[in-house]
């Protein structure tokens, strides 16, 4: 029972969520009893050690598909403890599926300050004015919703200014060079 594709998925989901996503209805108990219920605790012990050195091999390096396949054939041709073929196609079937949202379930626990959620902007003209050498000059009003990553019940702050001609120039000009010493360290 212990190399049952379907019970191995089970285990997987099971310790992804209690690692990953920090549900505590996921306990070691819990999953032997409803998964495993017919090994010893001993080899449930060990088949889960081994599953979640899996897992850490697989999150830790963000392996791609290609990676995936020499990784699952080393770990056949291994002599202690190999992957059968069932448990691999179930370890392939259940990274395919999963690695964005264990990925992104990580990003989201090392960040502790807020985020930028969402940006918009519009360019207007002022059509009436005291002055009328401010009529028709371009404003771009910039909109930034911010998120705090510490208390997500939180609404999104949403921070507004204007900026004129000149100032939406010198942030292009911001913007770009940060582009270049991105490409530059990204060798793009």
């Amino acid at each position: 029972m212990a190399d049952d594709a379907k019970c191995f998925v089970a285990l997987l989901n099971g310790l992804s969520k209690q690692i990953y996503f920090q549900n505590a209805e996921f306990t070691d108990i819990i999953l032997k009893e409803q998964i495993y219920p017919d090994i010893s605790d001993d080899e449930f012990n060990r088949l889960k050690s081994k599953t979640i050195g899996l897992l850490k091999s697989l999150v830790s390096a963000d392996m791609d598909m290609t990676q995936l396949e020499a990784f699952l054939t080393a770990q056949m041709k291994r002599k202690e403890g190999a992957l059968t073929e069932q448990q691999a196609a179930a370890l392939r079937k259940f990274w395919k599926a999963n690695k964005v949202k264990i990925h992104d379930s990580i990003v989201l626990q090392t960040m502790w300050g807020n985020s930028l959620q969402k940006v918009s902007w519009r360019v207007d003209l002022q059509s009436q004015t005291r002055n009328t050498e401010q009529i028709s000059i371009p404003t771009a009003i910039m909109e930034l919703h911010l998120s705090d990553n510490l208390d997500l019940s939180k609404a999104s702050e949403v921070v507004r200014f204007e900026l004129n001609e000149s100032k939406l120039s010198s942030v292009l000009t911001g913007m770009q060079e940060i582009e270049a010493q991105i490409n530059k360290y990204t060798k793009k």
